[in-house]
């Protein structure tokens, strides 16, 4: 049965993330925490292992067909997400689960109050 629950994960994530750009993290974590019990650690670390397979790739032709890429902007921040994922995992594993969860809570509620306040229009 859990697979069934990993499969919605996944379909609810990926759904969510082609309408509204998101990663998949922000639905991904919580839910492998709150629904099956994954530590915050395990939940993003499996969360990561996602980003390893091409998995956005049909969504980015989408966008890319209809002239929403800025492949220059993509290759820029994907060096420094590689960068950064390596080193922000290398710290990460040194905190505890809990401050981990916390760090995790306060940049959703920022990123969140940012949005709602001081949306772009």
């Amino acid at each position: 049965m859990t697979w069934v629950i990993l499969l919605v994960i996944g379909l609810v994530a990926g759904l969510i993330s082609g309408l509204v750009g998101i990663g998949g993290g922000i639905i991904i974590v919580p839910a492998l925490v709150m629904l099956l019990g994954f530590s915050q650690k395990m939940a993003q670390g499996t969360t990561l292992a996602l980003l390893i397979p091409p998995i956005g790739i049909i969504a980015a032709l989408q966008y890319y067909k209809h002239g929403y890429v800025n492949i220059y902007a993509a290759i820029f921040i994907i060096v420094g997400f590689v960068v950064g994922s390596f080193f922000g995992a290398k710290y990460l594993t040194n905190l505890s689960d809990i401050t981990v969860t916390r760090v995790f809570a306060v940049f959703l509620i920022i990123i969140a109050l940012k949005l709602l306040i001081f949306p772009k229009v």
